[in-house]
């Protein structure tokens, strides 16, 4: 049978009434933008992730834009980001003039390395990204420490972790700021594109509202230089409803996890995932690495199992940052993660004959490849 790495299609309709009940409400309104849907996901999404303020911006990337602006980061400052992520962490520290200065990740939780980050801080260092990467939380204790002890900020790129806990504790209020995502394939995706920021200081948090609105509090009136970035009345009437499922969805998604973990656990040269002691992954995706990596990925394509690779190739070589000169063997950590990784397919309505055939069909595609 075949499995689709994330079916996108049956996580919506599963909830098509309560969807189209959301875009009535939304037509009968009369009001689509920076009305009450927004105002109330702002509320709830807050709430949520036990956060005093939340944003709601057009998407993760603003978001992350946003959160450094508001930050008053900019032309002549770095910020440490991780080696191994998307590159939309790294975009945005470039599109408000700053530098990306990466630091490479502990390669069990694939997130940042606290041991390393004193030791990439200059007189610039403004401000830490830290990703909480495949919806596992990084170990953010060690780093708010640094950050306290070098006056440095803290970003938390948070676009994969909706739910996530650290130390018993939701992400989205940890350090200085937390940006959010809500494309479409996230664990609380909108039906397009969305983001969102969370924080408790709600100073800043007004500058990020002033800054999604073309820099302005009174319609035609600009204070500072804006941008049109505003999450719509539309995407967060959606985001409502799936907000009210996602814990159970998470808890899905948990027990999938568990079953590849215990299933797949002792392949040669196949390396799972690992959750440290203190924090609780939303698997957003469940990685996997293999040494054969693309070898992996022809066989379970061939046996129906949809993969994806997050992803092939680190932002330090992508050709989007040539200019900073980080050639290859630079970050070998990094690179040695992005030739292995590979996601096994996860989702909120994945049913268990499927979670069983992904299982069956890896032990079969690893034997194969070992014996050949």
């Amino acid at each position: 049978m075949a499995v689709l790495f994330l079916d996108l299609k049956t996580i919506n309709l599963s909830q098509k009434q309560l969807l189209m009940a959301a875009l009535a409400r939304v037509l009968d309104s009369g009001w689509l933008v920076l009305g009450e849907e927004l105002n109330l996901f702002e509320e709830e999404f807050g709430a949520f992730c036990g956060a005093k303020e939340c944003v709601g911006v057009a998407n993760g990337l603003d978001a992350l834009i946003l959160s450094l602006k508001a930050l008053n980061i900019g032309p002549g400052d770095e910020v440490l980001v991780p080696s191994n992520t998307y590159i939309a962490t790294w975009l945005a520290v470039s599109h408000v003039g700053a530098t990306p200065v990466p630091v490479e990740p502990e390669e069990t939780s694939y997130n940042l390395d606290p041991t390393l980050v004193e030791n990439c801080i200059t007189p610039r260092t403004k401000a830490i990204i830290v990703v909480h990467l495949y919806g596992l939380p990084a170990d953010l204790n060690p780093i708010l420490e640094i950050s306290r002890q070098f006056k440095l900020k803290v970003i938390e790129d948070a676009a994969q972790a909706h739910g996530a806990r650290y130390e018993g504790k939701r992400i989205g209020c940890h350090g200085d700021i937390v940006a959010w995502s809500f494309y479409p394939g996230k664990n609380l995706g909108a039906l397009g594109d969305g983001g969102a920021v969370t924080t408790n200081d709600s100073a800043l948090a007004e500058r990020v509202r002033v800054l999604r609105n073309y820099g302005s509090r009174k319609k035609y009136h600009n204070e500072v230089l804006g941008f049109n970035s505003r999450l719509d009345e539309l995407q967060a009437a959606f985001l409502r409803v799936k907000l009210a499922k996602l814990d159970a969805d998470n808890q899905h998604r948990g027990r999938i996890a568990r079953k590849y973990l215990a299933q797949l656990s002792g392949i040669p040269g196949l390396v799972l995932p690992v959750v440290p002691t203190g924090r609780s992954s939303v698997w957003h995706l469940f990685v996997i690495r293999h040494p054969d990596r693309d070898g992996l990925c022809d066989a379970l394509k061939k046996r129906g199992i949809g993969t994806v690779i997050h992803y092939p190739v680190p932002p330090h070589l992508q050709p989007a940052y040539q200019s900073m000169g980080l050639e290859l063997n630079t970050l070998p950590i990094s690179e040695r993660i992005h030739r292995e990784v590979l996601s096994l397919p996860m989702g909120s309505t994945q049913t268990e004959e499927e979670t069983q055939e992904v299982i069956l069909q890896v032990r079969d595609a690893c034997a194969c490849l070992s014996a050949s």
